[in-house]
């Protein structure tokens, strides 16, 4: 499998990442490990989640993700052979979130300890924090990353104009600087990523792995009418895509889909990997039959005509 060199962290990465904040929620451990083990036994190696999955989920507090995957890498023996990203910054609990060094002092024992390892591939502000100088923040990685406990770090949901700044500050200071970005990007959702933000991941050599790459499903071609949101426990987050351009990108993705004998999501996740400026979609799955063909993706080779179709489709 051709990997990818992940910005400069020294680190390449398998096309695809398995997006972990489904484990704990609609995949119970004994499917998440299911899960894992296909993934892994394909030749795929990166796992993407954080602290807070899935708090929003009733009975839980955050941590589960990273929970069942510590107990997953402990009982396969095989943490030297996986890439582990997870995230600081959203809320946990009262008074536990942002990225203050106190908490992502804290925060980063807790996700050690239910990691049941003793670093971290790459660690992630999840998200941009205002009310606390970026200084600060990066000064507490760059501990972290003497102690290695952690081997790089990266930013999700930061705006061009904030992400700028924190490369600014991290040369002018001497500190780490964000060598990975996590945006929001997919065939649906282009704008917040197309421009600005990633001219500058492109200038600035960054890894960039994209998150709802597959529109909360809605990419799937799962969801074509109000009546399909009862699908399942995402259908709401979809109910957004349902309108004539969402209509239209995916009747361009049956058309790009057939020409292959593939399915939709394998030709969006394809889109992905053919776009400048991406390394890796992130993508989720909670049955083998869907992980099996997240895989088939990695497969797919889309013509300068498919590529052509499916961005007419989506053009803003």
């Amino acid at each position: 499998m051709n990997k990818r060199a992940l910005g400069n962290t020294g680190m390449s990465v398998s096309p695809l990442i398995f997006g972990a904040n489904v484990f704990g929620w609609t995949a119970d451990k004994t499917r998440s490990f299911e899960l894992l083990d296909r993934f892994t036994e394909a030749g795929f190696e990166t796992i993407d989640t954080a602290d807070m999955y899935s708090t929003w989920a009733p009975g839980n507090q955050g941590g589960e993700s990273e929970t069942i995957i510590g107990e997953w890498m402990k009982t396969r023996g095989n943490r030297d052979r996986i890439i582990l990203i997870t995230k600081v910054g959203l809320e946990m609990g009262p008074g536990q979130k942002g990225l203050s060094a106190a908490w992502i002092e804290r925060a980063v024992e807790n996700s050690l300890r239910r990691l049941q390892t003793d670093y971290i591939d790459l660690y992630l502000s999840h998200i941009f924090d205002g009310d606390v100088p970026v200084e600060e923040t990066l000064a507490a990685y760059e501990r972290l990353l003497n102690a290695g406990k952690i081997r790089s770090v990266g930013a999700s949901n930061h705006s061009a104009e904030q992400l700028a700044h924190a490369l600014k500050v991290a040369a002018e200071n001497g500190l780490p600087r964000y060598e990975v970005l996590q945006p929001e990007y997919n065939l649906y959702d282009r704008d917040s990523y197309e421009g600005a933000l990633r001219d500058l991941a492109i200038a600035e050599g960054l890894g960039v792995i994209t998150y709802y790459s597959l529109a909360s499903g809605f990419l799937t071609g799962k969801y074509r009418s109000t009546h399909d949101l009862q699908k399942s426990a995402r259908g709401g987050g979809v109910k957004s895509y349902l309108n004539e351009r969402g209509l239209k990108i995916l009747a361009a993705l049956d058309k790009v889909a057939a020409n292959h004998a593939a399915a939709p999501a394998e030709v969006a996740l394809a889109w992905l990997m053919a776009r400048e400026g991406v390394t890796a979609p992130i993508a989720s799955a909670t049955s083998l039959d869907q992980l099996d063909s997240l895989i088939r993706s990695t497969q797919l080779l889309l013509s300068d005509e498919d590529m052509a179709c499916l961005n007419q489709s989506s053009a803003m």
